[in-house]
């Protein structure tokens, strides 16, 4: 990964995009894609759009969305400690004594998640949303009330780190390497021939709602879409791979299987693959994906998708774990794959 790409994604990675408030990370997605893209938009979801190759018939949208888990301030007590709730898939339990952000109108306000000493009985076994609260050291609810809203987000505070073996370890890897890889992808096939329009998005909402998926699929109406989101890999301990498959970090993207995907994009992947010895894995969906894919392909008269994900571990907690070189590979296949379409492949399975 260039110095160039690599600074951009520890942008990204940096910006705080919690579901329903990714302004400031799409701004930051667009400006870098404005010298690569023939166009850039955006749509009143909120969504990022980067294109090239605009007037042409057939349209390959690649999605990646770049909200991240997070709470909101729901209540402030009497003591100026606040309540939240979920916005997103966050654990509670995994939040227990964990510095957070409060991000204000104003400006970030430092806390902590409150936990009870073991020396005082410890926290409870099964931990709930309604069980954790905000620490900002404010005096009272009117102390609080000064700097904080209600609906207010919080997000851990941390960022990225680097560890051994090219892994990068960071919060809301999820999704937001996802935003990263399209943008890279379009940055790739600007200099590459491209017979196709190419719609990359950064597509917001997709922990809560995934409204934003709907949105891409309904403005742009692709003739096929990649939904790029991460998955899980199984290669650390207490997994049961007979249950949840094997997949692990550093041995490339993960290709989706089941009847959610249309296969024929899968075999033009697998063949981007083997022609450019880029390996890859398997995971199977057998009903459907949990990610924007499931969206897209329902809007319109429908829309045949694939999804292309990075193996990571840990997901939803503060510390994911992904590998520099899946991600270095996923473009490259997606940027291959994508130059080689001439424009009238029949998606049709029969």
């Amino acid at each position: 990964m260039n110095q160039e790409s690599k600074k951009f994604l520890e942008e990204l990675l940096s910006t705080p995009s919690p579901s329903g408030a990714e302004e400031k990370i799409q701004k930051k997605w667009l400006d870098y894609l404005k010298d690569y893209a023939d166009e850039t938009m955006t749509d009143f979801s909120g969504n990022a759009i980067a294109v090239i190759n605009p007037d042409a018939e057939f349209k390959v949208m690649i999605t990646g969305h770049c909200d991240e888990i997070a709470f909101m301030v729901n209540y402030i007590d009497d003591n100026g400690f606040l309540s939240v709730v979920k916005s997103g898939g966050i654990n509670p339990k995994l939040a227990l004594g964990s510095r957070v952000r409060v991000l204000t109108e104003d400006g970030i306000i430092n806390g902590v998640v409150g936990v009870n000493a073991e020396h005082h009985g410890g926290s409870k076994e099964k931990i709930k949303v309604e069980d954790i609260y905000i620490d900002c050291g404010f005096k009272d609810k009117e102390d609080a009330e000064k700097k904080i809203n209600i609906g207010d987000y919080i997000i851990y505070d941390f960022d990225y780190n680097y560890l051994e073996n090219d892994s990068l370890t960071a919060r809301g890897l999820d999704n937001r390497t996802g935003a990263f890889i399209v943008a890279e992808v379009i940055k790739q096939l600007s200099e590459m021939d491209c017979n196709v329009g190419v719609y990359a998005v950064s597509t917001v909402n997709e922990e809560t709602n995934m409204g934003g998926a709907y949105f891409a699929g309904s403005g742009i109406t692709p003739n096929m879409a990649i939904a790029c989101d991460v998955s899980f890999a199984t290669d650390y301990p207490n997994l049961n791979k007979k249950k949840l498959g094997d997949v692990k970090l550093g041995k490339g993207p993960i290709i989706s299987k089941g009847s959610p995907i249309n296969k024929k994009i899968n075999s033009l992947l697998e063949k981007a693959a083997d022609t450019n010895n880029i390996n890859i894995q398997y995971e199977v969906t057998p009903g459907r994906t949990g990610t924007d894919a499931d969206k897209i392909r329902l809007t319109g008269k429908g829309v045949p998708v694939a999804l292309v994900s990075l193996p990571l571990r840990y997901m939803h907690s503060p510390s994911e774990i992904v590998n520099l070189e899946d991600i270095k590979e996923e473009v490259r296949l997606l940027s291959e794959m994508i130059s080689k379409l001439e424009g009238n492949e029949n998606l049709k399975p029969v």
